[in-house]
Protein backbone atom coordinates (compact mmCIF):
# COMPACT_ATOMS: atom_id res chain seq x y z
CA UNK A 1 0.00 0.00 0.00
CA UNK A 2 1.50 3.52 -1.11
CA UNK A 3 2.41 5.56 1.75
CA UNK A 4 1.50 8.94 0.50
CA UNK A 5 1.43 10.75 3.61
CA UNK A 6 4.98 9.78 4.79
CA UNK A 7 5.89 11.20 1.30
CA UNK A 8 3.92 14.28 1.77
CA UNK A 9 5.69 14.90 4.94
CA UNK A 10 9.01 14.15 3.57
CA UNK A 11 8.12 16.89 0.91
CA UNK A 12 6.88 19.12 3.46
CA UNK A 13 9.53 18.81 6.20
CA UNK A 14 11.87 19.44 3.02
CA UNK A 15 10.19 22.91 1.88
CA UNK A 16 10.14 23.89 5.79
CA UNK A 17 13.43 23.66 5.88
CA UNK A 18 14.43 25.41 2.31
CA UNK A 19 11.98 28.52 3.42
CA UNK A 20 13.29 29.11 6.85
CA UNK A 21 11.79 30.02 10.01
CA UNK A 22 10.79 33.36 8.67
CA UNK A 23 9.46 32.38 5.24
CA UNK A 24 5.61 33.84 4.20
CA UNK A 25 3.14 30.93 3.73
CA UNK A 26 -0.47 30.94 2.03
CA UNK A 27 -2.18 31.06 5.66
CA UNK A 28 -2.85 34.41 5.99
CA UNK A 29 -0.70 35.61 9.05
CA UNK A 30 1.66 32.57 9.33
CA UNK A 31 5.27 32.19 8.75
CA UNK A 32 6.71 28.94 8.48
CA UNK A 33 7.46 28.56 11.79
CA UNK A 34 3.99 29.23 12.93
CA UNK A 35 2.93 26.34 10.45
CA UNK A 36 5.16 24.00 11.56
CA UNK A 37 3.89 24.63 15.21
CA UNK A 38 0.01 24.15 13.42
CA UNK A 39 1.46 20.50 12.06
CA UNK A 40 2.72 19.30 15.79
CA UNK A 41 0.14 20.88 17.67
CA UNK A 42 -2.46 18.71 15.28
CA UNK A 43 -0.53 15.65 15.69
CA UNK A 44 0.92 15.78 18.86
CA UNK A 45 -1.56 17.93 21.31
CA UNK A 46 -4.91 16.27 20.62
CA UNK A 47 -6.31 18.40 24.12
CA UNK A 48 -5.59 21.67 22.46
CA UNK A 49 -5.91 20.82 18.40
CA UNK A 50 -9.57 21.15 19.08
CA UNK A 51 -9.13 24.82 18.85
CA UNK A 52 -9.04 24.31 15.09
CA UNK A 53 -12.12 22.70 14.57
CA UNK A 54 -14.08 24.42 18.38
CA UNK A 55 -14.00 27.93 18.92
CA UNK A 56 -14.79 28.36 22.42
CA UNK A 57 -10.97 26.25 22.36
CA UNK A 58 -9.31 28.03 20.22
CA UNK A 59 -7.50 30.55 23.20
CA UNK A 60 -6.13 27.34 24.02
CA UNK A 61 -5.00 26.25 20.62
CA UNK A 62 -3.34 29.71 19.99
CA UNK A 63 -1.46 29.42 23.85
CA UNK A 64 0.15 25.98 23.13
CA UNK A 65 0.52 26.58 19.42
CA UNK A 66 2.74 29.05 20.26
CA UNK A 67 4.89 27.36 22.80
CA UNK A 68 5.46 25.22 20.30
CA UNK A 69 6.93 28.00 17.49
CA UNK A 70 8.96 29.22 20.65
CA UNK A 71 11.17 26.10 20.46
CA UNK A 72 14.40 26.13 18.36
CA UNK A 73 13.71 25.57 14.70
CA UNK A 74 15.73 22.46 13.99
CA UNK A 75 13.82 21.31 17.30
CA UNK A 76 10.36 21.96 15.48
CA UNK A 77 11.57 20.62 11.97
CA UNK A 78 12.70 17.31 13.55
CA UNK A 79 8.96 17.06 15.08
CA UNK A 80 7.37 17.58 11.95
CA UNK A 81 9.43 15.02 10.07
CA UNK A 82 9.33 12.52 12.68
CA UNK A 83 5.94 12.67 13.43
CA UNK A 84 3.91 11.64 16.55
CA UNK A 85 4.97 8.55 18.46
CA UNK A 86 3.21 5.54 17.85
CA UNK A 87 1.09 5.41 20.39
CA UNK A 88 -0.61 8.32 18.92
CA UNK A 89 -3.76 7.81 16.66
CA UNK A 90 -2.17 9.88 14.10
CA UNK A 91 0.93 7.06 14.53
CA UNK A 92 -1.45 4.52 13.05
CA UNK A 93 -0.81 4.08 9.63
CA UNK A 94 -4.01 3.68 8.34
CA UNK A 95 -4.80 6.74 10.35
CA UNK A 96 -1.79 8.58 9.32
CA UNK A 97 -3.00 7.56 5.53
CA UNK A 98 -6.58 9.05 5.64
CA UNK A 99 -5.85 12.35 7.98
CA UNK A 100 -2.30 13.43 6.35
CA UNK A 101 -1.92 13.23 2.88
CA UNK A 102 -4.02 16.09 1.62
CA UNK A 103 -3.10 18.05 4.81
CA UNK A 104 0.28 17.48 4.21
CA UNK A 105 -0.09 18.42 0.63
CA UNK A 106 -1.68 21.35 1.27
CA UNK A 107 0.81 22.83 3.67
CA UNK A 108 3.84 22.22 1.48
CA UNK A 109 2.28 24.03 -1.12
CA UNK A 110 1.79 26.69 1.21
CA UNK A 111 4.94 27.11 1.85
CA UNK A 112 6.34 26.33 -1.70
CA UNK A 113 3.71 28.68 -3.54
CA UNK A 114 4.13 31.66 -0.99
CA UNK A 115 7.66 32.50 -2.61
CA UNK A 116 8.45 33.50 -6.33
CA UNK A 117 9.56 31.12 -9.00
CA UNK A 118 7.21 28.03 -7.49
CA UNK A 119 6.11 25.70 -10.40
CA UNK A 120 3.02 23.20 -10.01
CA UNK A 121 5.20 19.11 -9.01
CA UNK A 122 4.73 16.11 -11.07
CA UNK A 123 2.87 13.94 -8.68
CA UNK A 124 2.54 10.27 -8.78
CA UNK A 125 -0.70 8.99 -10.61
CA UNK A 126 -1.88 7.36 -7.62
CA UNK A 127 -1.32 10.49 -5.46
CA UNK A 128 -3.48 12.11 -7.93
CA UNK A 129 -6.40 9.92 -7.68
CA UNK A 130 -6.17 10.69 -3.79
CA UNK A 131 -6.16 13.94 -3.99
CA UNK A 132 -9.29 13.52 -6.55
CA UNK A 133 -11.20 11.95 -4.24
CA UNK A 134 -10.85 14.35 -1.43
CA UNK A 135 -11.40 17.28 -3.90
CA UNK A 136 -14.92 14.96 -5.76
CA UNK A 137 -15.70 14.12 -2.29
CA UNK A 138 -15.87 16.79 0.48
CA UNK A 139 -16.67 19.24 -3.18
CA UNK A 140 -20.29 20.26 -1.77
CA UNK A 141 -19.08 20.40 1.92
CA UNK A 142 -16.03 22.80 0.64
CA UNK A 143 -17.87 24.65 -2.12
CA UNK A 144 -20.94 25.29 0.63
CA UNK A 145 -20.19 28.94 0.50
CA UNK A 146 -19.65 29.67 -3.59
CA UNK A 147 -21.62 32.79 -4.83
CA UNK A 148 -22.72 30.96 -8.33
CA UNK A 149 -22.86 26.84 -8.87
CA UNK A 150 -19.46 25.24 -8.74
CA UNK A 151 -18.49 22.06 -10.87
CA UNK A 152 -14.95 20.70 -10.70
CA UNK A 153 -13.60 19.09 -13.49
CA UNK A 154 -10.52 17.51 -14.02
CA UNK A 155 -8.70 16.87 -18.17
CA UNK A 156 -9.82 13.58 -18.80
CA UNK A 157 -13.39 14.57 -18.19
CA UNK A 158 -14.34 13.55 -14.92
CA UNK A 159 -16.85 16.49 -12.81
CA UNK A 160 -18.08 16.76 -9.20
CA UNK A 161 -20.26 19.24 -8.11
CA UNK A 162 -19.36 21.22 -5.94
CA UNK A 163 -22.43 23.67 -5.57
CA UNK A 164 -25.78 23.87 -6.80
CA UNK A 165 -26.82 27.23 -8.70
CA UNK A 166 -26.88 29.45 -11.63
CA UNK A 167 -25.15 31.20 -13.42
CA UNK A 168 -22.62 27.78 -13.37
CA UNK A 169 -18.69 28.65 -12.87
CA UNK A 170 -16.81 25.59 -14.13
CA UNK A 171 -12.78 24.61 -13.01
CA UNK A 172 -10.71 22.82 -14.86
CA UNK A 173 -7.48 21.47 -13.43
CA UNK A 174 -4.94 18.69 -12.44
CA UNK A 175 -6.43 17.06 -8.91
CA UNK A 176 -3.63 18.80 -7.12
CA UNK A 177 -4.58 22.57 -8.46
CA UNK A 178 -8.63 21.58 -7.81
CA UNK A 179 -7.71 20.63 -3.93
CA UNK A 180 -5.30 24.08 -3.53
CA UNK A 181 -8.09 26.10 -5.76
CA UNK A 182 -10.74 24.46 -3.09
CA UNK A 183 -8.93 24.52 -0.13
CA UNK A 184 -8.98 28.74 0.06
CA UNK A 185 -5.99 29.07 -2.30
CA UNK A 186 -7.47 30.59 -5.42
CA UNK A 187 -4.85 32.90 -6.34
CA UNK A 188 -2.12 30.40 -6.06
CA UNK A 189 -3.93 27.23 -8.34
CA UNK A 190 -3.50 26.34 -11.61
CA UNK A 191 -7.28 26.18 -13.23
CA UNK A 192 -8.72 27.18 -16.16
CA UNK A 193 -12.51 28.88 -15.44
CA UNK A 194 -15.58 28.91 -17.66
CA UNK A 195 -18.32 30.98 -16.37
CA UNK A 196 -19.66 34.41 -16.96
CA UNK A 197 -17.17 36.89 -15.72
CA UNK A 198 -19.26 38.44 -12.54
CA UNK A 199 -19.52 34.91 -11.60
CA UNK A 200 -15.84 33.67 -12.20
CA UNK A 201 -14.94 36.89 -10.14
CA UNK A 202 -16.99 36.38 -7.31
CA UNK A 203 -15.66 32.19 -7.12
CA UNK A 204 -12.28 33.73 -7.33
CA UNK A 205 -12.35 35.53 -3.88
CA UNK A 206 -15.10 32.73 -2.10
CA UNK A 207 -14.01 31.23 0.74
CA UNK A 208 -13.80 27.96 0.34
CA UNK A 209 -12.43 25.11 2.74
CA UNK A 210 -13.44 23.25 5.65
Amino acid sequence: MPTYARTERAHLAQALTEAGPDAPTLCQGWTARDLAAHVVVRERRVDAAGGILVKALAPRLERVQAEFAARPWEELLDMVASGPSRRSLFGLASVDEAANVVEFFVHCEDVRRARGGWEPRMLDAGLSEVLWKRASGLARLMGRRAPAGLVLRRPDGQTAVAHKGAPVVTVTAEPAELVMFMSGRQGHAVVAMEGPDDAVAAVRSAKFGL
